[in-house]
């Protein structure tokens, strides 16, 4: 199947950066399902999994709207090369352990709480009704993710060590979160949405605590920067994307 060719409109981009992170961070954590370490969790990640993807379909759908070129939800999700694809590299990393997985969980939710609580006063009446509900379920992803993190964080010497050792793997991926750039620069103008560097400041308050109360040191700073919003994904996309959209792919235009 044929891929799609995207607009490079900033808004659509900005959608599609929206869109892309939490698609992607539903499908990391649907590879959970049945392999969770306890019954309520592997069903709790798999609703927060169906939540995003919830979340995902409605951005998308507006994307495609805005672009005006025919395209839908699954086309966009589906149909679109590597490069296309816009979400934060952040939430296209292999799932890990158990403490990778709740600590990215508490660093995404925190900053889509942030974001969706923004996005409510957007200048588009569709993304706002969006953000209005979409806020309501990252603050149920950002409480459950805070619980595991201290919980692991105060927990064993092996649970303490496993949760130092997912800082130290995710932590340096946070800061392309918070690199804004034109596509976000046009957003904050016309009033769709804000810079996502505007969040830094309670994002860092709020992990910052929440790490401080798990016990769990912060590494030194750091200047690498990832670039997932802009297209430059890490060796892990092609793999999730091969994955993902391999029954698009195979059977065009498939519906249940």
């Amino acid at each position: 199947m044929q891929s799609i060719a995207i607009k490079n409109d900033p808004a659509v981009q900005y959608l599609l950066r929206i869109g892309d992170t939490v698609l992607v961070l539903a499908q990391r954590l649907a590879e959970w399902t049945g392999h969770a370490p306890v019954l309520e969790e592997d069903i709790a990640l798999a609703n927060m999994a169906l939540d995003l993807v919830g979340q995902a379909r409605a951005v998308l759908t507006r994307a495609g709207e805005l672009e005006g070129a025919g395209h839908d939800e699954d086309q966009l999700a589906f149909l679109r090369d590597e490069r296309d694809y816009r979400n934060v590299t952040l939430v296209e990393l292999p799932r890990g352990d158990f403490a990778v997985t709740v600590l990215r969980n508490a660093m995404m939710a925190t900053f889509l709480r942030l974001l969706w609580d923004e996005l409510r006063h957007s200048s588009d009446a569709e993304l706002a009704a969006i953000a209005g509900k979409a806020l309501k379920e990252a603050r149920y992803h950002q409480q459950h993710a805070a619980d595991w993190v201290v919980r692991l964080g105060q927990g064993t010497d092996e649970s303490a060590r496993r949760m130092g050792a997912a800082v130290e793997l995710l932590w340096r991926y946070s800061a392309e979160l918070f690199d804004s750039d034109a596509v976000e620069d046009h957003a904050a103008h016309t009033g769709l949405g804000p810079r996502w560097s505007e969040l830094v400041d309670a994002w860092e308050a709020e992990m910052h605590a929440l790490l401080g109360e798990a016990g769990v040191d912060l590494p030194a700073a750091s200047t690498f920067r990832s670039g997932g919003k802009r297209g430059v994904h890490s060796e892990h996309m092609g793999y999730l994307l091969a994955d993902m959209q391999y029954l698009q792919r195979a059977y065009p235009g498939g519906v249940w």
